[in-house]
Protein backbone atom coordinates (compact mmCIF):
# COMPACT_ATOMS: atom_id res chain seq x y z
CA UNK A 1 0.00 0.00 0.00
CA UNK A 2 1.96 2.84 -1.31
CA UNK A 3 1.32 6.26 1.36
CA UNK A 4 -0.37 10.00 0.34
CA UNK A 5 2.65 12.17 -0.58
CA UNK A 6 2.63 15.88 0.97
CA UNK A 7 -0.01 17.69 -1.03
CA UNK A 8 -2.43 14.45 -1.30
CA UNK A 9 -2.16 14.90 3.30
CA UNK A 10 -3.07 18.88 2.68
CA UNK A 11 -6.21 18.08 0.28
CA UNK A 12 -7.44 15.42 2.81
CA UNK A 13 -7.06 17.23 5.86
CA UNK A 14 -8.61 20.39 4.42
CA UNK A 15 -11.47 18.06 3.57
CA UNK A 16 -11.86 16.33 6.72
CA UNK A 17 -11.40 20.06 8.39
CA UNK A 18 -15.72 20.79 8.05
CA UNK A 19 -17.54 19.37 10.92
CA UNK A 20 -20.10 18.58 8.32
CA UNK A 21 -17.56 16.86 6.34
CA UNK A 22 -16.11 14.80 8.91
CA UNK A 23 -20.02 13.95 10.07
CA UNK A 24 -20.53 12.81 6.19
CA UNK A 25 -17.39 10.24 6.46
CA UNK A 26 -18.44 8.97 10.00
CA UNK A 27 -22.54 8.33 8.63
CA UNK A 28 -20.90 7.07 5.11
CA UNK A 29 -19.04 4.18 7.59
CA UNK A 30 -22.47 2.59 8.32
CA UNK A 31 -24.67 2.90 4.70
CA UNK A 32 -27.43 0.73 6.27
CA UNK A 33 -28.26 3.77 8.43
CA UNK A 34 -29.68 5.67 5.87
CA UNK A 35 -32.87 5.04 4.51
CA UNK A 36 -33.82 2.64 2.27
CA UNK A 37 -33.19 3.16 -1.32
CA UNK A 38 -34.43 1.15 -4.56
CA UNK A 39 -30.83 -0.41 -4.85
CA UNK A 40 -28.77 -1.20 -1.59
CA UNK A 41 -26.82 1.52 -0.08
CA UNK A 42 -24.20 -0.96 0.74
CA UNK A 43 -23.87 -2.60 -2.91
CA UNK A 44 -23.76 1.39 -4.84
CA UNK A 45 -23.22 4.11 -2.15
CA UNK A 46 -25.77 6.31 -0.35
CA UNK A 47 -27.80 8.23 -2.31
CA UNK A 48 -27.19 12.33 -2.48
CA UNK A 49 -30.59 13.37 -1.69
CA UNK A 50 -30.10 11.20 2.24
CA UNK A 51 -26.64 12.86 2.19
CA UNK A 52 -28.12 16.54 2.22
CA UNK A 53 -31.12 15.58 4.29
CA UNK A 54 -29.20 14.00 7.43
CA UNK A 55 -26.75 16.92 7.23
CA UNK A 56 -29.74 19.45 6.95
CA UNK A 57 -28.08 21.28 4.19
CA UNK A 58 -28.92 22.66 0.74
CA UNK A 59 -28.70 20.13 -2.62
CA UNK A 60 -26.04 22.54 -3.87
CA UNK A 61 -24.02 22.65 -0.61
CA UNK A 62 -24.20 18.63 -0.15
CA UNK A 63 -22.85 18.44 -3.60
CA UNK A 64 -20.08 21.09 -3.06
CA UNK A 65 -19.40 19.19 0.34
CA UNK A 66 -18.99 15.81 -1.61
CA UNK A 67 -17.15 17.41 -4.10
CA UNK A 68 -14.27 18.17 -1.81
CA UNK A 69 -14.45 14.78 -0.37
CA UNK A 70 -13.83 13.26 -3.85
CA UNK A 71 -11.17 15.57 -4.93
CA UNK A 72 -9.48 14.37 -1.84
CA UNK A 73 -10.29 10.94 -2.84
CA UNK A 74 -12.08 9.68 0.17
CA UNK A 75 -15.00 8.91 -1.71
CA UNK A 76 -16.04 7.52 -4.87
CA UNK A 77 -19.13 8.81 -7.03
CA UNK A 78 -21.55 6.85 -9.46
CA UNK A 79 -24.30 7.78 -11.39
CA UNK A 80 -27.65 6.19 -11.42
CA UNK A 81 -30.15 7.99 -13.58
CA UNK A 82 -30.47 11.38 -12.37
CA UNK A 83 -29.04 10.54 -8.90
CA UNK A 84 -25.41 10.48 -7.85
CA UNK A 85 -24.47 7.95 -4.77
CA UNK A 86 -21.56 8.13 -2.82
CA UNK A 87 -19.30 5.39 -0.76
CA UNK A 88 -15.84 5.51 1.08
CA UNK A 89 -13.05 4.89 -0.53
CA UNK A 90 -11.32 2.68 2.21
CA UNK A 91 -8.29 2.02 0.39
CA UNK A 92 -7.52 5.66 0.49
CA UNK A 93 -8.33 6.35 4.14
CA UNK A 94 -5.79 3.36 5.01
CA UNK A 95 -3.41 4.74 2.88
CA UNK A 96 -3.93 7.73 5.18
CA UNK A 97 -3.90 6.04 8.52
CA UNK A 98 -0.26 4.49 7.40
CA UNK A 99 1.18 7.67 6.15
CA UNK A 100 -0.60 9.40 9.07
CA UNK A 101 1.64 6.61 11.34
CA UNK A 102 4.61 6.53 9.90
CA UNK A 103 5.40 10.37 9.03
CA UNK A 104 4.02 12.62 11.62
Amino acid sequence: MSELNEDDLVQVFKALGHPTRLSIMSWLKDPGSFPPQEQPAEEIGVCLKHIQARAGVSQSTASQFMAILQRAGLVTSRRIGPWTHYQRNDERIRQLGSTVANTI
